[in-house]
């Protein structure tokens, strides 16, 4: 009996751990406010009555080429919960990647997704870096028209046309909302910017070489 007693504790126990954590966040950051009437967001978005959905709820139209004529020679085109509102709390969206030859997705990360890609025309070029408690590893391959690769959640990766025309993928992410950084957007280019005393010192470069990249345009392709 105080085994079947002793059982029974420890499976409220690992029931209690199981269950005992916080959600993951939907956007960037949610603060907490006193005052719901001035409330604006919530981890995710309100459900509208099931009553009142539609069919165009779960739809998007025309999922087409995106215009890769930008400095970056390509173009994501997402298809997340801002697109399509019946995504609100299914966990998943994709985006379509178009690339023109030579084109890159530069390096980035998704805050809240782990992205599977499938290459549907072209050549790509593709790799993520680990995490520093992985020595910072560079996992890349080659991938042709019908492979497919992972970019574990939170991990910098990139894309790049290594072919001779142009090249489409389509991306799954596990997130309705995963969050989009390009790294060097956010480190050379936010707003205000980062002191170049502290980015100097980081890549270990002047301060002079710092400057003007916080002058560049750092162009957003999604």
């Amino acid at each position: 009996m105080k085994f079947i007693y002793f059982l029974v504790a420890l499976l409220a126990l690992a029931s209690s751990l199981a269950f005992a954590y916080d959600p993951s966040p939907l956007q960037d950051f949610c603060v907490a406010i006193n005052d719901t009437r001035t409330g604006v967001f919530v981890n995710g978005k309100f459900c509208k009555d099931p009553k009142l959905a539609r069919a165009e709820d779960f739809f998007y139209p025309g999922l087409g080429p995106g215009d890769t004529s930008n400095p970056l020679g390509s173009k994501v085109t997402p298809v997340a919960v801002n697109e399509i509102l019946g995504l609100n709390t299914l966990g998943i969206s994709l985006a379509r990647i178009d690339f023109a030859p030579k084109g890159l997705n530069p390096p980035h990360t998704h805050p809240r997704g782990t992205e599977i890609l499938v290459v549907l025309e072209g050549t790509l070029y593709v790799g993520f870096v680990a995490s520093n408690q992985n020595d910072n590893r560079l996992f890349t391959k080659v991938l042709n028209k019908g492979d497919v690769f992972v970019f574990p959640i939170g991990l910098i990766h990139f894309q790049q046309n290594v072919g001779y025309g142009n090249a489409v993928a389509i991306a799954g992410l596990s997130s309705q909302n995963p969050g989009v950084i390009t790294i060097a957007n956010a480190v050379f280019g936010s707003k205000p910017p980062i002191s170049d005393e502290v980015l100097a010192k980081a890549f270990k470069v002047d301060k002079n070489v710092i400057d003007y990249l916080q002058k560049q345009f750092w162009y957003n392709n999604s």
